[in-house]
């Protein structure tokens, strides 16, 4: 396909790429795990803001409640991460197909197929902008809006040539900016809600004619060239046999940024080492981790969730790494051994990024002892993947945290979503 765009080849891949029961039913678990985050966000000083905006607030779109649930899905730090994209797709792909299902009326197979298809353009263009874009762009913002919008054209039923114009009028709306991180604001949350609603209201556009740039990403004045100097273009369609990008998503077990998740993992494996024989903590791990999460002093629960220091303080030093983790009291209680952790970049960690987002904790003791545990991948990621049952148990305990106190109907409802249910009421 010489003379294609980019955007034309990455439709044509998706819409030929085979489909198999178990991909569906991976979908499902993907669905039901950024479900179960929307619900529980709610819980939360956010989440409160939102749904007032969303009380008071004009409209009963698709769009609408694309952009409200997208948002919710972000707030706790307990959703997917691709890692080769460095992108969270479910916060966004999941809304926006939820929402254009429930307007249209449609059962489970085809939500199902939407998902599969909005992760897949989602992240291959995430792992097309290079390690460059995401030192200050937010790639869950600025390709989410493509994830989206492939969503939404699956559930419309989009030809090829409209749903190349809907890519194009998502991508252009693509931004996020990492400034937020300074003051610890509310703004990732409005990220994943606003690539959510942009890729709806782009379908929407293009199924009423409207037509958007289909070279969108490599053109000259396109999204490359405006924000990803080392991109590599090539891999949006690269390897178009591999599985489906949905299927190697890695799933969170814990309520910190992804980049912590490793080394959460390594401190855990050496928890009962008293803490008052602790002289000294070695993090190791890859660039990316310290430049989001090279906190020694957080300040509020939400940078303490991108903080390695306090991660592994918190791995170290208590039964489970929750929600109650992240609090002022947690964070008063943990400063002392939080103090003794040093972090690094080190191999083979560094080399291996973003292919393999791993870590290392040395813990040093007064009498002299050394312990050190290692990871090269995070719990969760494919490698080291959460069963179906700890997806569901993680499910049952944010549906909890959110305030359903029977989760089990409504996890049962998602899951079989796989068999072409039709769509559960949501809270």
């Amino acid at each position: 396909m010489p003379n294609l765009t980019l955007t034309q080849r990455l439709t044509e891949l998706i819409r030929t790429k085979p489909m198999t029961p178990a991909d569906q039913q991976q979908a499902a678990l993907l669905t039901l795990d950024a479900l179960a985050n929307s619900v529980a966000g709610r819980s939360s000083e956010p989440g409160a803001i939102l749904l007032r905006w969303a009380a008071t607030s004009a409209g009963d779109t698709a769009e609408h409640h694309a952009f409200l649930r997208g948002a919710l899905t972000h707030i706790l730090e307990t959703d997917d991460l691709h890692r080769a994209s460095v992108t969270h797709p479910g916060c966004v792909v999941v809304p926006a197909a939820w929402a254009m299902a429930a307007r249209t009326g449609q059962r489970g197979h085809a939500l199902l197929k939407a998902v599969l298809w909005g992760f897949e353009a989602m992240t291959r263009i995430g792992m097309a902008v290079g390690p460059t874009h995401y030192r200050i762009w937010h790639n869950t913002a600025t390709c989410g809006p493509y994830g989206s919008a492939m969503a939404a054209a699956a559930l419309l039923y989009l030809d090829a040539p409209t749903t190349v114009h809907a890519l194009g009028n998502a991508g252009t709306q693509s931004s996020g900016l990492w400034q937020f991180l300074d003051t610890g604001a509310m703004t990732k949350h409005l990220h994943a809600g606003r690539a959510a609603a942009a890729g709806v209201l782009a379908a929407d556009l293009a199924q009423a004619g409207f037509t958007g740039p289909p070279a969108i990403l490599e053109g000259a004045k396109g999204w490359f060239a405006a924000a990803c100097p080392d991109a590599d273009p090539d891999a949006v369609v690269r390897n178009p046999d591999d599985p489906w990008q949905l299927v190697q998503t890695s799933i969170k077990p814990w309520p910190s940024c992804r980049h912590t998740h490793a080394v959460i993992d390594a401190a855990s494996e050496l928890r009962g080492i008293p803490i008052g024989e602790i002289e000294r903590v070695d993090v190791a791990t890859y660039p990316t981790a310290l430049e989001v999460c090279d906190r020694p002093l957080p300040h509020s629960d939400y940078e303490a969730k991108f903080s390695l220091q306090h991660c592994v303080a918190a791995a170290l030093s208590r039964d489970q790494v929750d929600f109650s983790a992240f609090t002022e009291q947690a964070r008063l209680e943990l400063a002392a051994v939080r103090g003794r952790i040093t972090v690094r970049v080190a191999e083979p960690y560094a080399s291996a990024y973003p292919h393999a987002w791993g870590g290392a904790v040395t813990v040093t003791m007064r009498g002299g002892a050394v312990r050190t545990a290692r990871r090269t991948h995070a719990k969760g990621d494919p490698e080291v993947a959460l069963s179906p049952a700890e997806l569901i148990v993680k499910a049952r305990m944010l549906l909890n945290y959110g305030g359903i106190s029977e989760p089990d109907r409504l996890v049962a409802a998602i899951l079989t979503l796989a068999d072409d249910a039709p769509l559960p009421e949501l809270p």
